[in-house]
C-alpha cells in the first residue's frame, strides 16, 4: 500500500487523490466487466438463480425439520451439518471433475442432479407420511438432500473455474467479486418470494407451506439449467476463450512483460491402493459413527468417533505423502486457510441459528412473521458492497484485507450479547457484511490465481476444506445452544439468546488476532497478492 500514497515524482497523494483514482479505477473495470463475453453471463445469471435456491433453502430447512420431518434442534442441526459441510465436502471430491469434462458439461450436469434432489425434498413433505427420525418422510428427504450435496460440490467449482476462463486480467478481480455477490443477491430475493409463498399455500401444504417453498426451488433450478444450455454452447464457450486469449495477450505486451511458457512437469505415477483401502475404512468409520448416534450408545459412539478421526488423519497423510506439490503440503497456507475458521462459523449462524433467533425470540412479530426477509439482510447488503469494496481495494494486499476484513466482521456479534433488540441486530448484519466484503472474495480469488492452469476446480475445492470443517463443527453445537438458549416457546426452558451471542463473540474474534500474530511467519515465505 505504500506505493499507492506517492505519486510518479515522490510526493505523498492526498486522501481525495487516492480515492478519486480507485474509483476512476473501479469504473473502467466495471466498463470491462460488462462488455465480458456472453458465457460469463451464462455463468451469472444462473449464479443468481442458485443463490436464491441454496440460501433460501439453508433458510428454511431448520423449520421444516422441526415441524414438517418432526426433528429434535440438535438432529436439525446435524442434517444442516450434514447438507452444508457435505458440499463442502463434495466440492473437495469433486472439484477436479470440471477440470476434465468442461465447463459447460459440469454446470449442466450439476443443475440436472440438484433439480432431482429438489424435487425429492419436496415430495417428503407432500405425501403426507409418518414422520420422525427414521421415518419414510425423513429418507426421502435425506435422498433428496445428498443427491443436492453431491451436485453442489461440482456446481460450485465449475462456476469459479468459468469465471477464470472468461475473465481477463483487468476484469478477473471484478469477476469473482461480482459472482460473489450475484448469489448474495439471490439469497435476499428469497426471503419476500419464501414468506409470500409459505403463507399463501400454508392450508394446500400443511402445517406451514414450507413444502410448496421447495416445489418453487425445484422449479427455479430447472430454470437455470435451461439458462445454462442457451448461453454457453459450444460455439460461445470457443468464441470468448478465444477472446480472453487476445485480450490478456494485449495487455502483456502493452504493460511489457513477456510470456512465459510454463515447464511440463514430469507425470508421476502413484500407487492408490493403500489410499483406496482407507478411503474405504473412513467410509465404513463414517457410517458406523451414523449408526451409534442413532442408537444412543454412549460407548459406541466414543469408539466410533475415534475409528473415524483415525481413519480420516491415515486416509489424508496416504493421500498427501505421494503428492509433495499439494497446496496442504505448504504449513504457511494450511495455516492461513485453517485461521479463518472461527470467523467463518458467522457464516454458517446465518443458517444454523439466525433463522431460529428470528423466529423464536420475536414471535408475534412483524420481524418474527417474517424471519426469512429479515434472515436475508446480509445477502444483498453482500451484493451492494461487494463490488464497491472489491473495486477500492484491488490493489490492497490480500494478507492486510484478511486482517481487517475478519475484525470488522467478528467485532459486531457482542452488539446481539445485549439481547434481542431488532436495531442492535441489523447493526450486526450492516457491520459484518462490510467485513465480509472486504475479505471473503479476495481469499476466493487468491485461491483461484494460486491454482495451477489446468487445476484451478482442484484447488477451488481444497481451498474450500476448511469452510467444510467450519459446517461441521459449528453445526454439531449450534443444536444444542438454540434448545438450550433459543428454546421453543413451549419447552418451559428460559431464553437466553445474549449468552450465547457473547460466546459466539469470542469464537469469532480469535481469526483476526490470530492473523496479526502469526503476520510475519506468514509473509516471509507466502505469496501475496497487491
Amino acid at each position: 500500500m505504500n506505493q499507492e500514497l506517492h505519486n510518479l515524482s515522490g510526493g505523498k497523494k492526498t486522501f481525495g487523490q487516492i480515492v478519486a483514482e480507485a474509483f476512476k479505477e473501479l469504473g473502467e473495470t466495471l466498463v470491462a466487466f460488462v462488455k465480458a463475453p456472453r458465457a460469463l453471463y451464462g455463468i451469472n445469471i444462473p449464479y443468481i438463480i442458485e443463490g436464491l435456491v441454496y440460501f433460501g433453502i439453508l433458510t428454511v430447512l431448520g423449520k421444516y425439520c422441526s415441524e414438517n420431518v418432526n426433528l429434535s434442534d440438535v438432529h436439525s442441526g446435524w442434517v444442516y451439518g450434514g447438507v452444508t459441510g457435505g458440499i463442502t465436502f463434495a466440492m473437495l471430491l469433486l472439484g477436479g471433475v470440471t477440470d476434465k469434462i468442461g465447463v459447460r458439461a459440469s454446470l449442466a450436469l450439476a443443475f440436472a442432479v440438484m433439480a432431482l434432489g429438489r424435487a425429492l425434498v419436496s415430495l417428503s413433505g407432500s405425501l403426507n407420511l409418518a414422520v420422525g427420525m427414521g421415518s419414510p418422510t425423513f429418507f426421502i428427504m435425506l435422498i433428496g438432500l445428498f443427491l443436492m450435496v453431491s451436485a453442489y460440490g461440482l456446481y460450485q467449482p465449475a462456476a469459479y473455474a468459468g469465471v477464470k476462463r472468461y475473465t481477463n486480467p483487468q476484469t478477473a478481480a471484478m469477476g469473482y467479486a461480482v459472482l460473489y455477490a450475484l448469489m448474495n443477491l439471490g439469497a435476499f430475493i428469497f426471503g419476500p418470494i419464501s414468506s409470500f409463498t409459505r403463507q399463501k399455500f400454508e392450508t394446500v401444504f400443511p402445517p406451514n407451506g414450507l413444502s410448496a417453498v421447495f416445489w418453487l426451488m425445484t422449479l427455479f433450478t430447472v430454470t437455470s439449467l435451461i439458462i445454462t444450455l442457451i448461453m454457453i454452447t459450444r460455439k460461445v464457450d470457443r468464441d470468448a476463450v478465444d477472446r480472453v486469449a487476445r485480450e490478456s495477450k494485449a495487455m502483456k505486451v502493452e504493460s511489457g512483460k513477456e510470456e512465459k511458457q510454463p515447464s511440463a512437469a514430469p507425470q508421476l505415477k502413484i500407487n492408490n491402493t493403500a489410499f483406496m483401502i482407507y478411503a474405504g475404512l473412513t467410509i465404513t468409520a463414517v457410517i458406523a459413527f451414523i449408526m451409534s448416534l442413532l442408537n444412543k450408545d454412549k460407548l459406541f459412539i466414543s469408539l466410533a468417533a475415534v475409528f473415524m478421526g483415525a481413519a480420516i488423519i491415515a486416509t489424508g497423510w496416504e493421500y498427501l505423502r505421494h503428492r509433495p506439490d499439494h497446496p496442504f503440503r505448504d504449513k504457511r497456507l494450511v495455516a492461513f486457510i485453517f485461521i479463518l475458521i472461527p470467523v467463518q462459523t458467522l457464516f454458517a449462524h446465518n443458517w444454523l441459528t439466525i433463522p431460529y433467533y428470528l423466529d423464536r425470540m420475536f414471535a408475534g412479530s412483524w420481524v418474527g412473521r417474517n424471519f426469512e426477509i429479515l434472515s436475508n439482510l446480509n445477502p444483498i447488503l453482500i451484493f451492494v458492497l461487494t463490488p464497491i469494496i472489491a473495486g477500492l481495494t484491488a490493489r490492497a494486499n490480500v494478507y492486510k484485507m484478511m486482517i481487517i476484513g475478519t475484525f470488522v466482521m467478528a467485532a459486531p456479534t457482542f452488539l446481539l450479547a445485549v439481547g434481542p433488540v431488532a436495531i442492535f441486530f441489523v447493526l450486526y448484519i450492516i457491520i459484518m457484511s462490510i467485513g465480509e466484503a472486504m475479505w471473503q472474495p479476495r481469499f476466493l480469488q487468491y485461491i483461484a490465481e494460486i491454482a495451477p492452469e489446468g487445476k484451478t476446480g482442484a484447488y477451488m475445492g481444497i481451498g474450500q476444506f476448511p469452510w467444510f470443517l467450519t459446517k461441521l463443527l459449528t453445526s454439531l453445537y449450534s443444536g444444542w445452544f438454540i434448545a438450550n438458549y433459543v428454546p421453543k416457546p413451549d419447552s418451559g426452558i428460559v431464553p437466553r439468546s445474549g449468552q450465547m451471542w457473547l460466546i459466539y463473540s469470542f469464537i469469532a474474534i480469535i481469526s483476526p488476532f490470530a492473523l496479526l500474530a502469526m503476520k510475519k511467519w506468514m509473509l516471509k515465505g507466502m505469496k501475496t497478492k497487491a
